[in-house]
């Protein structure tokens, strides 16, 4: 069980250099309880969101905002573009799986739209 009380989009993500276990089923359940939007679960191992824009521009700019933000926590997501969508797909790579990181960067995300 996580702490209900510290929102994830206050938190930090912390370096992970691999060696410990990915979260389970249950542990993702929590976690995605703390996001305010619905995020796909892809296998137990990566969560991932397709948001929609009224064009390519304002699709990049939020790219761009997210890029600002992964760089801030140095967890990087995978992104497609496809015109007017973009999908933002999280996983920790190190552990081959999620992490709190990974909820955490989710969090800020929907923050931005």
């Amino acid at each position: 069980m996580i702490a209900q009380n510290i929102p994830l989009s206050s938190k930090k993500c912390a370096p992970c250099e691999g060696g410990v276990q990915p979260f389970g089923a249950a542990q993702i359940n929590d976690y995605l309880a703390q996001l305010k939007t619905e995020w796909e679960v892809v296998a137990l191992r990566a969560i991932k969101k397709q948001f929609k824009f009224k064009n390519f521009r304002e699709a990049i700019a939020f790219v761009n905002k997210v890029a600002d933000i992964a760089e801030s926590e140095g967890h990087h997501p995978d992104i497609t573009i496809n015109y007017n969508r973009v999908a933002v797909e999280l996983t920790t790579h190190s552990i081959g799986g999620l992490s709190e990181n990974d909820f955490i960067l989710a969090s800020k995300i929907e923050l931005l739209v």
